[in-house]
């Protein structure tokens, strides 16, 4: 397949996910939270371990169409923030309901505020860029 018509490889195989109910479960009573505009954000560090991402949207909020699509906006905004993200950090994003309004643009923006403010990422993250090329460190 030419490489112009290839999709971008995601980065968050299994090895980068949050799975089981206990992960979230540790990350939600045993880590740290902040809370944004948008997304409210659970962490915990785990030293000695990789970055690992979990994202939810409850069901409370929103019908499952709107779901799936705050789902999306959460994975793509971790995915764009990945490479930058401190190692060892098990992490939870958590869209609010104002968020189902917003584009994903702004949920980026929310969620690189929350992880800056939480000290999340690296020293050498260039800042709220939603059109950064991340593809170069996949």
């Amino acid at each position: 397949m030419p490489e112009t018509l290839m999709a971008p490889r995601f980065p968050f195989g299994p090895s980068f996910r949050l799975k089981k109910g206990w992960e979230f479960d540790a990350v939600f009573r045993t880590g740290r939270q902040g809370k944004g505009e948008m997304v409210r954000l659970y962490f915990l560090r785990r030293p000695g371990e990789k970055t690992r991402v979990g994202v939810t949207v409850g069901k409370k909020i929103a019908n499952a169409v709107r779901r799936a699509r705050g789902r999306r906006m959460l994975r793509e905004s971790a995915r764009r923030l990945f490479p930058w993200l401190d190692g060892g950090v098990w992490f939870v994003l958590s869209l609010r309901e104002k968020a189902l309004e917003a584009n994903a643009v702004s949920v980026y923006a929310d969620t690189a505020r929350l992880l800056n403010r939480a000290g999340l990422l690296n020293d050498d993250w260039g800042g709220e860029n939603w059109s950064a090329d991340v593809s170069r460190f996949f």
